[in-house]
């Protein structure tokens, strides 16, 4: 096991991600610890390769320390993976290959990567649903939004962010921001 904190930003080596690649994702889990607690994320590297590669390589990059979870809508999804304490977007490596015909639909509880329009263009950031969004899945010829892990351990943790005041400082952003303190990638 190996942490990424706020602290200590050492490269993770538990896993065969490297410049983007990835011969075999040995990692299954990630514990993200958070300023309201620990979510423990289960990985489908075998229903989503190219994204889980890509997903470990922001982890093992220590890319999410310090993000916050910039976007709660209660009843939809809780984002997160790509802003900073003060709300500016972090450079990213280039866009990961769309995979949401794998089967896994948008259900509470699993995580999706967060694009633009084009089917594309995720890159580091990704929300975890409050709901069973099928608005969200492949719907006939139009691709949907990659499902790449379940939140296996700490949904209640995600229920709390959607409590939190919100709109100070961005309509959808809570009022204290909610960090991503560390990050352990797990075997």
């Amino acid at each position: 096991m190996a942490l990424l904190s706020l602290s200590s930003m050492s490269q993770v080596t538990e896993t065969a991600v490297t410049g983007g690649a990835s011969s075999e994702i040995t990692a299954r889990h990630v514990e993200l610890k958070t300023d309201l607690g620990i979510i423990l994320i289960e990985l489908f590297p075998d229903k989503a390769p190219a994204t889980v590669a890509n997903f470990l390589r922001y982890c093992n990059d220590g890319f999410y320390v310090g993000t916050i979870f910039h976007r709660v809508i209660p009843g939809f999804v809780v984002q997160g993976g790509g802003m900073t304490f003060d709300f500016v977007k972090k450079e990213t490596h280039d866009p990961v290959v769309n995979e949401s015909n794998n089967g896994l639909k948008n259900r509470r509880g699993t995580l999706s990567m967060a694009r633009l329009p084009d089917p594309d263009s995720a890159t580091s950031q990704f929300f975890i649903n409050l709901n069973r969004n099928r608005h969200l899945d492949p719907q006939k010829d139009q691709p949907g939004y990659t499902v790449f892990a379940r939140v296996i351990e700490g949904m209640d943790v995600v229920d709390k962010m959607t409590e939190e005041p919100q709109g100070k400082y961005r309509a959808q952003a809570p009022d204290l921001p909610i960090r991503i303190l560390a990050v352990t990638v797990k075997p």
